[in-house]
Protein backbone atom coordinates (compact mmCIF):
# COMPACT_ATOMS: atom_id res chain seq x y z
CA UNK A 1 0.00 0.00 0.00
CA UNK A 2 1.28 3.67 -1.04
CA UNK A 3 1.92 5.30 2.28
CA UNK A 4 1.69 9.41 2.69
CA UNK A 5 4.31 10.56 4.84
CA UNK A 6 3.20 13.31 7.12
CA UNK A 7 6.46 15.71 9.06
CA UNK A 8 5.40 18.21 11.34
CA UNK A 9 8.16 20.50 13.15
CA UNK A 10 8.13 18.41 16.18
CA UNK A 11 11.19 16.04 17.45
CA UNK A 12 12.55 14.53 14.38
CA UNK A 13 13.70 11.01 13.83
CA UNK A 14 14.57 9.54 10.16
CA UNK A 15 13.53 5.78 11.25
CA UNK A 16 11.79 4.27 8.66
CA UNK A 17 11.37 7.37 6.65
CA UNK A 18 12.01 5.37 3.16
CA UNK A 19 9.34 7.72 0.49
CA UNK A 20 9.15 5.57 -2.41
CA UNK A 21 7.22 5.73 -6.24
CA UNK A 22 3.82 6.02 -5.26
CA UNK A 23 4.17 7.39 -2.01
CA UNK A 24 3.61 11.21 -1.32
CA UNK A 25 5.04 13.74 1.18
CA UNK A 26 3.38 16.39 2.64
CA UNK A 27 5.94 18.86 4.98
CA UNK A 28 3.28 20.47 7.36
CA UNK A 29 4.59 23.70 7.97
CA UNK A 30 8.24 23.88 9.73
CA UNK A 31 8.55 20.11 8.93
CA UNK A 32 9.92 21.17 5.91
CA UNK A 33 12.88 21.25 7.28
CA UNK A 34 13.51 18.30 8.31
CA UNK A 35 11.70 16.25 4.42
CA UNK A 36 15.20 18.72 3.09
CA UNK A 37 17.44 17.62 5.76
CA UNK A 38 16.54 14.23 4.23
CA UNK A 39 17.81 15.39 1.30
CA UNK A 40 14.11 15.82 -0.42
CA UNK A 41 11.60 18.12 -1.30
CA UNK A 42 7.97 16.55 -0.47
CA UNK A 43 5.03 16.98 -2.84
CA UNK A 44 3.22 19.15 -0.75
CA UNK A 45 4.26 22.46 1.48
CA UNK A 46 1.32 23.47 3.75
CA UNK A 47 0.03 25.40 6.75
CA UNK A 48 -0.03 28.40 8.28
CA UNK A 49 3.62 29.17 8.03
CA UNK A 50 3.92 30.07 11.73
CA UNK A 51 6.86 27.70 12.63
CA UNK A 52 8.57 28.16 9.22
CA UNK A 53 8.18 31.50 8.60
CA UNK A 54 8.63 33.02 5.13
CA UNK A 55 8.42 30.53 1.82
CA UNK A 56 11.78 28.76 1.24
CA UNK A 57 13.88 30.13 -1.68
CA UNK A 58 14.52 28.39 -4.99
CA UNK A 59 11.79 25.83 -3.70
CA UNK A 60 11.27 23.43 -6.69
CA UNK A 61 8.20 24.12 -9.30
CA UNK A 62 6.86 20.16 -8.34
CA UNK A 63 6.23 21.58 -5.17
CA UNK A 64 2.71 22.44 -4.28
CA UNK A 65 1.95 25.02 -1.56
CA UNK A 66 -0.81 25.22 0.51
CA UNK A 67 -1.62 28.43 2.69
CA UNK A 68 -3.64 28.38 5.51
CA UNK A 69 -4.75 31.64 7.98
CA UNK A 70 -3.42 30.86 11.35
CA UNK A 71 -7.08 31.13 12.46
CA UNK A 72 -8.61 28.34 11.32
CA UNK A 73 -10.33 25.09 12.63
CA UNK A 74 -7.82 22.40 12.28
CA UNK A 75 -4.24 22.16 12.89
CA UNK A 76 -1.65 21.73 10.21
CA UNK A 77 -1.38 18.14 10.76
CA UNK A 78 -5.00 17.54 10.16
CA UNK A 79 -5.47 19.36 7.53
CA UNK A 80 -2.29 17.17 5.99
CA UNK A 81 -4.38 14.12 6.99
CA UNK A 82 -7.35 14.94 5.56
CA UNK A 83 -5.90 16.07 2.37
CA UNK A 84 -3.82 13.05 2.14
CA UNK A 85 -7.11 10.80 3.13
CA UNK A 86 -8.59 12.83 0.05
CA UNK A 87 -5.91 12.20 -2.09
CA UNK A 88 -6.42 8.40 -1.84
CA UNK A 89 -4.06 7.42 0.94
CA UNK A 90 -4.97 5.26 3.36
CA UNK A 91 -1.61 4.61 5.31
CA UNK A 92 -0.33 7.27 7.05
CA UNK A 93 3.56 8.14 8.49
CA UNK A 94 3.59 10.59 11.06
CA UNK A 95 6.98 12.42 11.90
CA UNK A 96 7.53 15.45 14.46
CA UNK A 97 3.92 15.23 15.40
CA UNK A 98 5.20 13.65 18.97
CA UNK A 99 7.64 16.18 20.71
CA UNK A 100 7.15 19.69 21.80
CA UNK A 101 4.05 21.36 22.96
CA UNK A 102 1.71 18.81 24.62
CA UNK A 103 -1.67 20.22 23.62
CA UNK A 104 -0.91 19.57 19.90
CA UNK A 105 0.37 15.56 20.66
CA UNK A 106 -2.95 15.24 21.96
CA UNK A 107 -4.40 16.91 19.26
CA UNK A 108 -2.17 14.62 16.89
CA UNK A 109 -3.92 11.29 18.79
CA UNK A 110 -7.49 12.81 18.13
CA UNK A 111 -6.89 13.30 14.52
CA UNK A 112 -5.30 8.92 13.98
CA UNK A 113 -8.18 8.18 16.31
CA UNK A 114 -10.74 10.62 13.45
CA UNK A 115 -9.00 8.60 10.39
CA UNK A 116 -8.49 4.97 11.82
CA UNK A 117 -12.33 4.84 12.15
CA UNK A 118 -12.19 6.54 8.58
CA UNK A 119 -10.38 3.10 7.34
CA UNK A 120 -7.10 4.20 7.30
CA UNK A 121 -3.83 2.83 9.26
CA UNK A 122 -2.25 6.08 11.18
CA UNK A 123 1.52 5.28 12.84
CA UNK A 124 3.26 8.44 14.92
CA UNK A 125 7.21 8.21 14.70
CA UNK A 126 9.09 9.82 17.90
CA UNK A 127 12.20 9.77 18.34
CA UNK A 128 11.70 7.25 21.72
CA UNK A 129 7.97 5.69 20.80
CA UNK A 130 5.91 4.66 17.89
CA UNK A 131 1.91 5.48 18.49
CA UNK A 132 -0.46 3.18 16.66
CA UNK A 133 -4.21 3.83 16.59
CA UNK A 134 -6.35 0.55 16.15
CA UNK A 135 -10.08 0.56 15.57
CA UNK A 136 -11.99 -2.78 15.62
CA UNK A 137 -8.80 -4.32 14.51
CA UNK A 138 -5.76 -6.52 15.76
CA UNK A 139 -2.36 -4.80 15.32
CA UNK A 140 0.81 -7.28 15.64
CA UNK A 141 3.53 -5.41 17.79
CA UNK A 142 6.91 -4.73 16.20
CA UNK A 143 10.04 -6.46 17.54
CA UNK A 144 11.80 -4.88 20.94
CA UNK A 145 13.39 -5.98 23.48
CA UNK A 146 11.48 -7.97 26.23
CA UNK A 147 10.87 -5.89 28.98
CA UNK A 148 10.22 -2.50 26.33
CA UNK A 149 7.57 -0.49 27.57
CA UNK A 150 3.79 -1.19 25.72
CA UNK A 151 0.90 1.33 27.03
CA UNK A 152 -2.48 1.16 25.81
CA UNK A 153 -5.30 3.66 26.11
CA UNK A 154 -8.71 3.55 25.42
CA UNK A 155 -9.73 6.69 22.46
CA UNK A 156 -13.02 7.61 23.05
CA UNK A 157 -15.69 6.54 25.98
CA UNK A 158 -14.88 2.50 25.77
CA UNK A 159 -13.34 -0.24 23.98
CA UNK A 160 -14.77 -3.87 24.26
CA UNK A 161 -12.89 -7.14 23.18
CA UNK A 162 -9.37 -5.81 23.93
CA UNK A 163 -6.95 -8.61 24.20
CA UNK A 164 -3.12 -7.71 25.23
CA UNK A 165 -0.79 -11.09 23.96
CA UNK A 166 2.22 -11.87 24.96
CA UNK A 167 3.35 -9.29 26.96
CA UNK A 168 3.61 -9.25 30.96
CA UNK A 169 0.03 -8.27 31.89
CA UNK A 170 -2.21 -9.87 29.52
CA UNK A 171 -5.84 -9.09 29.03
CA UNK A 172 -8.45 -11.37 27.66
CA UNK A 173 -12.06 -9.82 26.19
CA UNK A 174 -11.19 -6.69 28.67
CA UNK A 175 -13.37 -3.43 28.39
CA UNK A 176 -10.90 -0.08 28.60
CA UNK A 177 -12.54 3.02 29.50
CA UNK A 178 -11.39 6.84 29.00
CA UNK A 179 -11.13 7.45 32.75
CA UNK A 180 -9.32 4.62 34.32
CA UNK A 181 -6.21 3.53 32.93
CA UNK A 182 -5.85 0.10 33.39
CA UNK A 183 -3.49 0.00 29.88
CA UNK A 184 -0.76 1.81 31.24
CA UNK A 185 2.93 0.37 31.42
CA UNK A 186 2.92 -3.01 30.18
CA UNK A 187 5.81 -4.77 29.28
CA UNK A 188 6.53 -7.43 26.67
CA UNK A 189 7.35 -10.61 28.24
CA UNK A 190 7.20 -12.54 24.70
CA UNK A 191 9.07 -11.70 21.19
CA UNK A 192 5.91 -11.86 20.03
CA UNK A 193 3.65 -9.95 21.10
CA UNK A 194 -0.37 -7.93 20.41
CA UNK A 195 -3.28 -5.96 20.56
CA UNK A 196 -6.78 -6.16 19.48
CA UNK A 197 -10.03 -4.51 20.27
CA UNK A 198 -13.32 -6.44 18.87
CA UNK A 199 -15.61 -2.23 19.39
CA UNK A 200 -13.88 0.81 19.93
CA UNK A 201 -10.36 2.28 19.47
CA UNK A 202 -6.95 2.34 21.33
CA UNK A 203 -3.79 4.51 20.75
CA UNK A 204 -0.95 1.66 21.34
CA UNK A 205 2.08 3.47 22.17
CA UNK A 206 5.21 1.70 21.77
CA UNK A 207 8.87 2.63 23.34
CA UNK A 208 11.94 1.55 21.27
CA UNK A 209 14.42 0.53 24.69
CA UNK A 210 13.04 -1.01 27.72
CA UNK A 211 12.21 1.96 30.66
CA UNK A 212 13.35 2.56 34.08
Amino acid sequence: MDICYIVGAGAFTARDFTPDSGDYVIAADGGYRYVKAQGREPQLLLGDFDSLGALPENLPDSVRVKRFAVEKDDTDTGIALQTGYELGYRSFRLYGCGGGRLDHLFANMQCMGRYQKLGASVRLIDPSYDLYALHNQRLELPPRPLDTLVSVFCHGNSASGVNLEGLQYPLHNATLTCDYPLGVSNHYADERAAVSVEKGTLLVMVYLTPQG
